[in-house]
């Protein structure tokens, strides 16, 4: 069970990253306000978490057990069609900096209407499934308080923009769906 869950893990983050490296566009030249600090400061959280679930390994003797190997199977899959959707439904309007370009539009569609942040959401299933397969607990917890403090930097400099550029619209949005944990708000 180990190894299934290890290679349905790694297979996961493979299928997550497709879509961002090969269908979002890339390169865009158009005129654009963007965050860069939040974005660069979240990115720094997000990834140094990703990075400590994947270094700070629960000791081979002393593996998952069953339950959390069988837990670790399920937020991968999530993760990926989450994120599949997200790069879909955006399309024109993807970026890796936090910004909108002159001729933004607010999805609401796709995953989307799930979650107003679901490359973040489909970042944290993935690191869920990491976390579950590979980390040892006391790693696991700040792990997910270095992400989620890096992207709730970024949630809220895209937020802030986001409720400049379309107020009404943001608002009522923001008002029917979260942020990026269903349910929580």
């Amino acid at each position: 069970m180990r190894t299934v869950a290890t290679w349905e893990v790694l297979s996961c983050w493979v299928l997550w990253a497709y879509p961002f490296i090969f269908r979002a566009p890339h390169g865009q030249k158009r005129a654009s306000i963007t965050a860069v600090w939040p974005t660069r400061i979240g990115l720094l959280l997000e990834c140094g978490a990703i990075a400590m679930a994947f270094f700070f390994r629960l000791p081979e003797d002393q593996g998952p057990g069953l339950a959390r190997l069988i837990l670790a199977l399920l937020p991968g899959p999530v993760g990926v069609a989450l994120a599949w959707s997200a790069v879909t439904h955006l399309g024109r309007q993807f970026r890796i900096t936090a910004g909108l370009w002159e001729d933004h539009e607010l999805v609401r569609s796709g995953a989307y209407g799930v979650v107003r942040h679901p490359i973040y959401a489909s970042l944290l299933a993935m690191l869920a499934a990491t976390l579950l397969r590979f980390t040892a607990w006391p790693w696991t917890l700040v792990s997910l308080a270095l992400f989620i403090a890096g992207t709730e930097i970024r949630v809220h400099a895209e937020e802030r923009m986001l409720a400049a550029r379309f107020p009404g619209s943001f608002r009522d949005y923001r008002a029917r769906v979260s942020a990026y944990i269903p349910l929580v708000r």
